[in-house]
Formats: structure tokens, C-alpha cells, sequence
């Protein structure tokens, strides 16, 4: 029997199935080895050698394939279809190799295939091949790159900004394009404009809106009406005018649906449609493609196979009907050149099995898979039919003139399935019109547009001044508005524009994203990214420092050298030996600066954004606490803040983005002799007792509940959150019980005298805090402790209890969520499906939860006591190692993108 080799259980599972009993089908789970992050794993002195390390949590999967080897003397790796897969696959046979486990009569061959479909599977096992090469040395190049620009950029922002964790390849190229679109924000200067509309109604009755093109004349362009006079004088001229229907314009066009799904297209609209993070839109992907259900789901390719492209045209005249089938199949070719685009978009495997024919219990496995089957029937279906509609409007004398458009879908084609989302709002061309004839009066409307007025005039803030206009009849409206400044990254406009660049490569996308997220330079808020401040300022020290290998036409064209590498056009050793001579000079250059000369560089670069100028024209670096320090640009472990440089007599601090010149901080009054002060911290903005002092180095502070606005904080107020916690009364059973604010809310807290550690129950209202009595915080505590998990639900009652197990505890059934299942201690094991709960004994129990527990690495659950001792043994051991904490300096290798 064959040892075949992939890289997930999951995965292994299902290849299983078609293989059968003829082959030993085992996981790898994961990479096997990566570079020790020490010094010198990458030898740039003799010729970029590399020393590779098995990782602690794959010596036993490595010693299991070796077991499996001294029976069967075949090795079939087939790991995924991509650079990775082949990687994993060559570490797997260097690591055997090494460990005599693969011998000189050891066959070893390589398979791949783009789904797990028995099909697939079985003609992937009747065609081996060897390990690519090039695609290997492509691997090594990226993983040599990410090692060194880590290792020695990484170190270097230690010791220059405290508080900085991490470089990488392409993550700061990544971390730069979020930093520079907050800057363009930052820096948008908003023009006035207004645009003039009325509602007007036909001789039948029916209303339509209809907008102001021409005045006096004249063909209006954005900016021509500047300001509240000029709207009001063309809402007059059209308001005091009789218009007709000059022309009426019906063009017929089509729309053609979107290609297929990529990996990145694939992420932008599992962003766009369910607020899906890129994380775990690849996540949910990797689940389906394991069970079989969609191709490989990291790919640059658009191009479909011909059998899926005849069974998707089959699928759909089977649901919709053969007006829904075009004549011919549509055909999408790919973009991208490297070797990783060889294989199929991302598409089901059975083109007739929607969602709801799969079952999936997984969420967003469902939301995904529903996405990619309509996508694609979506991309072989017919094009929709549309008829878009432009009415001129105007006045006998030609001085006024309007123009209404809208659209009617005549065939939908592949709208009845799937219509692609959009990162922007739809204009006016998607609205229907009535029914309009040339020549007719186009007469005001009697509803009017008043209701938009009044919710316009909602809108209006002291700052924008006037933002509506009303005629008399109240069917002309001028409407104030302001040219917006570039948005905000979301997941998926971020991936798109990296794509657009030809920055990272989809395999990285994700990763990337995480990684600057985790490392605190980047915070998502309503699904936008937002550079922190410590992000801003890695960026700043990298542009000023390393602006090369931050430049998106270096990073692109190392992207593209590195495909070449794969297709074997350029010598992987020679691309890393072009590279480290410029940057190990860079490095060596920036090394010898000192800290203050840093800051100083790195506060004249952002200076327009620290110190914008102030109303009265005073100097705007001087402190506005004390009058007579400068501010600078200091750093700490949290990140970059400005400060007054009279410290430590003068604290005055404020955070580097954001904050106007005056700061963010504010004296509320003084109470028992100590300054009451409000102030802007990293987390959110916070109440402070009086300032640090050598003596007492973290006075009392007090953050704002959600909801409590900063403009309205008042010396009273703070005094109640800075007496917090407050003490709720002492509990029946002992100990006292109180209330606070946390992490994650307003919450009550009690420890019994015998409890290891204080229960705590979650508030809806942040006024409890303040008013909860002690009968209902006796209560809720008592809910809680009834039923320490469950949300609020009631504890889970036993279908059937079946006894002890021969190791102790007892086997009971219950009801879950994804059915009826075995519960033994820790061990959950859902019982095979159709299986009637009351007709289970206890031998069956016994063998689920043996193989639930063998399958999860839990607590074994064979009788023998000697078994038992080695499962212990093994989890202390797991636990001494995670304990462990691994030195600052080695995590600088573990920066790469890949």
C-alpha cells in the first residue's frame, strides 16, 4: 500500500474515501520545517545555504509518514497544487531523506489536482510526475527574501522606535498604501458645490426626478453653482419656468456578467457582500475545498475547465430554462504569467448542488459557497438586456434645462442568479422611469420634495451652514454639498488595489492583512482600515530610511523576477545576491543613527499632520499646557505621541493623528486637591486623577463607557467613574459583590469564599453599573453560575443517561446544536446520522468517543491505565513547551508575507 501524503486531515479524509483501502493516506498539517529564527539561517557568506529545523508540532506527523514507510516503499505526495503545495511536498521528501526513511528503491512521485472529486483524484494517481523544480526554488527565493528583510529590517525598528514589532516584504508595502490614503484624508481640503433637482409629473400622473443641466443657457458643470446665492437664484429660474419633454432617448445595451472567481476577487467580494475579512473568507474556502465541494480555492486563474463549462451550461438550462444559455460558452482568459495561474478559477465541483442541497452547518462556509455557485453559473449564462432612457427636459425660452435618466431591464440573463457588488454607490441611471412622450408638458409635482428637504435640513451642522433650498411650490430643491475625500480602505478595495499594483500574490493576500492588523498598526472599524499611530510611524521611518524597498514598482518588479524564477527563466540565487548587496547596506547605514536623530527626521516629515496651524496664528509647536515647551515627536512601547519637550515639568501629551493643535486633553476641575483632567489615550478617550509623578508613577484613570460623549464630560461625572468599582453590597453567601467597566462592557463581579476565581455577569445597560441593587445582581449571579456557558440558554438537560465510563465520569446523550451527541467528560462525539438516540448502548458510546478522542488528541478513552499515563505525560510536556516564552529577537524571523 502507497503512502499518500497531504497536507490536511480533513483533506486526507475525503481522499480516503476514493482511495480505499489500497493506499495509506496520512497528513502532513502544515509546512513541516521552516528557518530557525536565529542568525545565519540564511547564510548570505556562502551562497544564500539555508538550515532548515522540523517544527516541534511536526516531528510526530514526519516519525508517522517515516512508521508508515517501513511497510509500504511508496511515497505519493500530493499536497496542493501551488508553490506552497509544492514546498511541503520537497521538505517532506528532504526531511525523510535525511531521516533514511526514503531509501534508494523508494519510489517517490508527485500528484496534484485541482479538486477533491474522486474523478480528480483518480486521474491525478494515474499521472505522476517529479517535483518542479523551479516552482521549489521560486518558494525558496520568497522564504529566503521575507527571512531577511524580517531579521535585519525588524531589529533595526527595535532599537529606532520602541514600540515598532515588525517589517516585512510585502506587509509594510501593505501597511504604506493604508498610511498614505489617512494622509490624502487628512490633507483634503472639502469644495462647495450645489445641485438643483425637481420633481416633475406627466400628463398620467406619475412622478419622476429630473436634474438641473443647463442655466441661462449655459451647460452646467460641477462647480458652477458655488455657493447658497447661486442655488437659490436657479432654483428660482426653474421653479418660475413651464417645461415640456424636448426628447426622449431609449438605447438598448447589455451587461455581461463578471468572470469567474480568483482568489482575490474572490476575498473583495466576500468583503463587499457579507463584511468578510480576507482571513476568514480563505479559512471558510479551505473547509469547502477539503470536503470536495469547490476547486482549489488560491489561484490567479479565470479560465474553466471544458467539462465544468459544458456541466455549468447544463445546470443552468436545467434551472432556468435555454433562453438563460447563450449560443456559444463564454470564454475568460487569464491575466497573471506565473506558475501558480496554471490551474482553474474557484468553482463548485458539482455544478447542480446549490447551498441548500450541500447542508453545510457552517455559516460562512454556506454564505461562501452560495457566492462562488452563483458566480459561476452566473459567468456562462446570457448577458441582461437593458434599455437605458434619457429625457431633456427645458423651457420655451431655453434658459433652463433638465435632464432625467433611468433604465429597464428587458431580459435579466444572468441577473436572475448573481449581480457582482460595488465598492461605490450606484448613480442615477439604475432608476426606472415612467412612461414619458416627447412633446408633453412636464408639469411640478403637487407631493413635492419637501420630505427631502426637511431631511436634508437634519443633515445640517453649524459648520456647512445652509444645506437646502425650497422653492415656493415646493418642487425644486437645491441641495448643498461637498466634494469627499478619497474613502477609507475596506479588506476587499485594499486586496484590489495590491492586486492592481501587482504587490504580494493571492496565497499572501490574507496573511498580509492579518499580520499588520495583529501587530496593532492597523485597527478595523466598520469594516475600514485605519492606520494606528504606531503604523503611521513605522511607515514615516521607512519611507524616510528604506524608501526603496517600500516603493510599489520595487515590490512589483521583485514579484514579477520571482515568477520568472518559478518558470524557470532566472536563477533564484542570483535575484537574492542583486538584492542583499543594496539592503544589507541600507541596513548597515541606518544602524549607526542615533534615536534622536531618527525623531528628528521623522518630525519634520510629518510636521504638516503633527502641528497644522491654529486660528489665532500663535506658533503651533508651542505647548498648549505650559506656554513655553516645544513639542517633538517622542516614541514608546505603544507607539509614537507628541510631547512637550519641558518634561518632566510639563506632561502635556497627545496622540501624532487626528488631533488638532490644541490637543486632547482638558482640566475638568479640581477635587481633594488633585486636577481632575480628560484626556485621549490610545484605547479611547479617559479620565485621570492628577498627573504622574515620581512618587506615584500610574494615578487612578478611568476610561468612557460606549455612549459617553468626551464634549460632554463634566468634573462631576469623572468623580463617578473614577470611584469605580462601585461596591454593590456584601452577598449572602460571602464576599462582596461589585460593578465595573471592562474590556468587553459593564459587568458585575462576585468570588465565593471557596471559588477558585470571581464569576462574572455581562450588563446590557452601562447605567447598571451605577443603579443595579443587590437582589437582582444576587440573581443574575445565580443564573450565571447555574449555567457558566450558556449565553443566557438553560442548562442542557440529558436525552439519556447510559452510566460511567470504565475510566470514570459518566456517558450521557444530549442535544447540540448540529444534533444529538455522546458526552463524555471534555469528549463530544455527534452520533452517526438516522441514529435514534434511545436505541444507543453503552459499546457504542464507548467506541465514538474512543474515536473522537483518538481524532482530537483529547483525553484517550481506553480502559487501560498505562494509556491514560501517556496521554498525561504528553500534555504536561505540550504545556512546559507553550509555556515557554520564546526571546524578543527570534520572532524577527517570522515576519515574512508568505
Amino acid at each position: 500500500m502507497p503512502v499518500v501524503v497531504v497536507e490536511s486531515p480533513a483533506k486526507a479524509k475525503t481522499i480516503n474515501k476514493y482511495l480505499g483501502s489500497d493506499y495509506t493516506v496520512l497528513a502532513s498539517y502544515g509546512h513541516v520545517r521552516d528557518l530557525p529564527a536565529k542568525d545565519g539561517s540564511v547564510d548570505t557568506e556562502h551562497d544564500f545555504d539555508m538550515t532548515w529545523e522540523i517544527g516541534s508540532d511536526s516531528r510526530k506527523h514526519v516519525a508517522a509518514i517515516a512508521e508508515a514507510l517501513k511497510n509500504d516503499n511508496a511515497l505519493i505526495l500530493a499536497t496542493d497544487p501551488d508553490r506552497e503545495g509544492e514546498a511541503i511536498s520537497w521538505h517532506l521528501k528532504e526531511a525523510l531523506t535525511k531521516r533514511r526513511s526514503i531509501k534508494k528503491d523508494t519510489a517517490v512521485s508527485r500528484v496534484t489536482f485541482n479538486a477533491i472529486t474522486k474523478a480528480a483524484v483518480t486521474e491525478a494517481m494515474q499521472n505522476p510526475r517529479e517535483i518542479d523544480a523551479p516552482l521549489v526554488e521560486a518558494y525558496l527565493a520568497r522564504r529566503a527574501l521575507d527571512y531577511l528583510v524580517g531579521f535585519n529590517l525588524s531589529p533595526v525598528l527595535w532599537r529606532k522606535l520602541p514600540g515598532a514589532r515588525s517589517a516585512g516584504r510585502v506587509q509594510s508595502v501593505c501597511l504604506r498604501l493604508i498610511v498614505e490614503r489617512e494622509m490624502e484624508i487628512e490633507a483634503f481640503n472639502p469644495r462647495e458645490y450645489w445641485q438643483v433637482k425637481a420633481l416633475l409629473s406627466t400628463p398620467r400622473g406619475q412622478d419622476f426626478e429630473a436634474r438641473l443641466t443647463t442655466l441661462a443657457g449655459k451647460k452646467l458643470d460641477r462647480y458652477d453653482l458655488e455657493n447658497a446665492t447661486q442655488a437659490e437664484m436657479a432654483v428660482q429660474a426653474v421653479a418660475k419656468r413651464a417645461l415640456k419633454i424636448l426628447s426622449v432617448e431609449a438605447r438598448p445595451s447589455t451587461r455581461n456578467p463578471s468572470a469567474p472567481f480568483m482568489t482575490s476577487t474572490l476575498q473583495q467580494e466576500a468583503s463587499r457582500k457579507f463584511g468578510m475579512g480576507a482571513r476568514a473568507c480563505m479559512n471558510a474556502a479551505q473547509r469547502l475545498y477539503e470536503a470536495g465541494h469547490i476547486t482549489y480555492m488560491r489561484t490567479d486563474g479565470i479560465d474553466m475547465a471544458p467539462e465544468a463549462v459544458t456541466a455549468c451550461r447544463e445546470a443552468i438550462a436545467d434551472r432556468f430554462g435555454k433562453d438563460y444559455v447563450p449560443g456559444s460558452p463564454r470564454i475568460y482568459k487569464n491575466k497573471a504569467k506565473n506558475a501558480q495561474e496554471a490551474h482553474e478559477c474557484i468553482r463548485p465541483t458539482d455544478m447542480t448542488k446549490d447551498a441548500g442541497d450541500l447542508k453545510l452547518r457552517e455559516d460562512d462556509q454556506r454564505k461562501l459557497y452560495d457566492l462562488i455557485w452563483k458566480r459561476t453559473l452566473a459567468c456562462q449564462m446570457e448577458a441582461a438586456k437593458l434599455e437605458r432612457t434619457t429625457v431633456e427636459i427645458g423651457s420655451d425660452d431655453q434658459q433652463v434645462g433638465l435632464r432625467a435618466t433611468g433604465q429597464v431591464i428587458v431580459f435579466d440573463g444572468f441577473l436572475k442568479i448573481y449581480e457582482e457588488g460595488r465598492d461605490d454607490v450606484a448613480d442615477d441611471d439604475d432608476k426606472r422611469l415612467p412612461q414619458i412622450m416627447q412633446g408633453e408638458n412636464a408639469a411640478f409635482a403637487k407631493s413635492g420634495l419637501k420630505a427631502q428637504h426637511e431631511k436634508a435640513a437634519e443633515r445640517a451642522t453649524a459648520a456647512s451652514g445652509v444645506s437646502s433650498i425650497l422653492s415656493d411650490n415646493s418642487a425644486v430643491l437645491g441641495t448643498q454639498s461637498f466634494t469627499q475625500p478619497p474613502p477609507r480602505y475596506t479588506e476587499a478595495t485594499l486586496v484590489k488595489r495590491m492586486e492592481e499594483l501587482g504587490i504580494g500574490r493571492p496565497s499572501t493576500y490574507a496573511s498580509v492583512i492579518t499580520t499588520i492588523q495583529d501587530r496593532e498598526y492597523v485597527k478595523k472599524e466598520q469594516n475600514r482600515l485605519i492606520p494606528e499611530d504606531k503604523g503611521r510611524i513605522v511607515t514615516i521611518f521607512l519611507l524616510n530610511f528604506f524608501r526603496k524597498y517600500v516603493g510599489y514598482e520595487f515590490t512589483a518588479e521583485l514579484e514579477n523576477e520571482l515568477d520568472e524564477v518559478s518558470a524557470g527563466e532566472m536563477d533564484w540565487k542570483a535575484l537574492l545576491g542583486k538584492f542583499w548587496r543594496d539592503f544589507s547596506a541600507a541596513i548597515s547605514e541606518t544602524s549607526e543613527l542615533r534615536i534622536s536623530e531618527v525623531l528628528d527626521v521623522l518630525d519634520d516629515a510629518l510636521a504638516p499632520q503633527l502641528y497644522p496651524p491654529r486660528e489665532d496664528g500663535s506658533d503651533p509647536r508651542v505647548c498648549p499646557k505650559c506656554g513655553t515647551g516645544q513639542l517633538h515627536l517622542k516614541t514608546s512601547r505603544t507607539g509614537g505621541f507628541v510631547g512637550c519637550g519641558n518634561y518632566p515639568e510639563c506632561t502635556y501629551t497627545r496622540p501624532i493623528a487626528g488631533e488638532g493643535a490644541e490637543g486632547d486633553e482638558r482640566l475638568l476641575g479640581e477635587d481633594q486637591g488633585d486636577e481632575i483632567w480628560l484626556k485621549a489615550g490610545r484605547f479611547g478617550p479617559y479620565v485621570q486623577r492628577g498627573e504622574p509623578t515620581p512618587e506615584n508613577k500610574k494615578p487612578p484613570r478611568a476610561s468612557l463607557p460606549r455612549g459617553w460623549s468626551k464634549d460632554e464630560m463634566t468634573l462631576e461625572k469623572a468623580l463617578v467613574l473614577l470611584s469605580l468599582p462601585r461596591e454593590v453590597g456584601e452577598h449572602p453567601e460571602g464576599g462582596t459583590v461589585s460593578s465595573n467597566f471592562g474590556r468587553f462592557g459593564p459587568y458585575i463581579m462576585h468570588q465565593l469564599p471557596d471559588d477558585a476565581k470571581p464569576t462574572y455577569v455581562n450588563l446590557k445597560d452601562p447605567a447598571d453599573v451605577f443603579e443595579i441593587g443587590m437582589n437582582r445582581a444576587v440573581e443574575m449571579l445565580a443564573e450565571k453560575r447555574a449555567n457558566p456557558g450558556g449565553r443566557g440558554r438553560a442548562a442542557a438537560k440529558a436525552l439519556k443517561e447510559l452510566g460511567d465510563h470504565p475510566d470514570g465520569g459518566k456517558i450521557a446523550i444530549f442535544d447540540g446544536r448540529y444534533g444529538p451527541y455522546v458526552k463524555w467528560e471534555k469528549v463530544n462525539a455527534t452520533l452517526p446520522k438516522d441514529t435514534d438516540p434511545e436505541s444507543v448502548t453503552m459499546e457504542q458510546a464507548l467506541e465514538w468517543i474512543a474515536e473522537k478522542a483518538a481524532k482530537s488528541g483529547k483525553k484517550k478513552a481506553a480502559p487501560k491505565k498505562a494509556a491514560a499515563k501517556k496521554t498525561t505525560t504528553k500534555k504536561t510536556t505540550a504545556k512546559k513547551t507553550t509555556a515557554k516564552k520564546t526571546p524578543a529577537k527570534k520572532t524577527a524571523a517570522k515576519t515574512g508575507d508568505d
